[in-house]
């Protein structure tokens, strides 16, 4: 049976691209007669708290949705993290970089005042990991963490693609499937847990999606690039690989993507406004 999800993060109050993407994954799921779940994706414990996801499941019945009883958690899912990071560190394809973004963006301008070249970027625009710590000895690393030095595990892109040096994904929408080419070395030695987050989103994703079953992936275009690293780390962990489809974002006036960090109007807003859950369908195009 086809299983789809919607994984918000309780860190903010839900707007109307989190709407467009909800009801987009209800309408799939009801077309070919699946499942919708329901995850809450609270693995950041100093942004999530429990009134955002009290407010979530509010908003969520308030537009008529409805999800299979099963509700998963991140923060109950650390051990499958932890088991999948001490996997990937047996294979020797993580290590601990002691370099913090202050460390990494003062080097990567030391480097380009000096070669008068741009530094390589990301999918996102941040700098590439310049990676010297990727060669510290094992005894150093054990020194540095005995001293309690926060580190965060980022995974040898390098060592990871000589492993699964050919990866692809299969991307519904536009009328047809399609098979799209992977490239996850764009991203660099990309993090994988940090001292204060014990999972990455790239890490977490493809975990949980894989546990639950889901089969299809409905998410938005600004996710499109990381599908690349959520491939690699399904290869290397043996994990299934689902059906994805990156939809249209939600702007605002200026056209810029709606996002909690700039304070785009919440659902609940709307509604105190007099917004009925029909008009947020009909808003962002149902």
């Amino acid at each position: 049976m086809p299983v789809f999800r919607f994984a918000p993060s309780p860190n903010g109050y839900l707007h109307l691209g989190h709407a467009f993407s909800a009801l987009l994954n209800e309408q799939a799921a009801r077309a070919c007669g699946g499942r919708l779940l329901l995850r809450i994706e609270d693995i950041d414990g100093a942004r999530c708290r429990p009134e955002f996801e009290a407010a979530i499941h509010e908003d969520l019945r308030w537009l008529g949705l409805t999800f299979d009883p099963e509700l998963r958690r991140q923060s109950d899912r650390l051990d499958a993290y932890r088991a999948a990071l001490d996997r990937l560190d047996r294979m020797g394809l993580i290590y601990p970089s002691f370099d913090s973004r202050t460390d990494i963006a003062r080097m990567v301008t030391d480097r380009e005042n000096n070669d008068g070249a741009r530094w390589p970027r990301d999918p996102d625009g941040a700098p590439l990991y310049p990676g010297q710590d990727r060669i510290l000895s094992p005894a150093e690393r054990e020194r540095r963490m005995g001293q309690g030095q926060p580190y965060s595990l980022r995974l040898d892109m390098a060592a990871a693609l000589a492993r699964v040096p050919h990866l692809a994904w299969q991307e519904e929408g536009k009328g047809a499937e399609q098979q799209i080419v992977a490239d996850p070395a764009t991203w660099g030695d990309v993090v994988l847990a940090r001292k204060d987050t014990p999972a990455s989103y790239h890490l977490a994703v493809v975990i949980d999606d894989a546990a639950q079953g889901v089969t299809h992936v409905v998410r938005g275009t600004d996710l499109y690039p990381s599908t690349a690293v959520h491939r690699l780390l399904q290869a290397l962990l043996d994990l299934p690989a689902p059906v994805y489809r990156h939809h249209r974002l939600i702007l605002d006036g200026d056209g810029r993507k709606l996002s909690k960090s700039t304070k785009a109007t919440a659902l609940r807003d709307l509604r105190r406004a007099g917004a009925t859950s029909a008009d947020i369908r009909t808003m962002v195009g149902f």
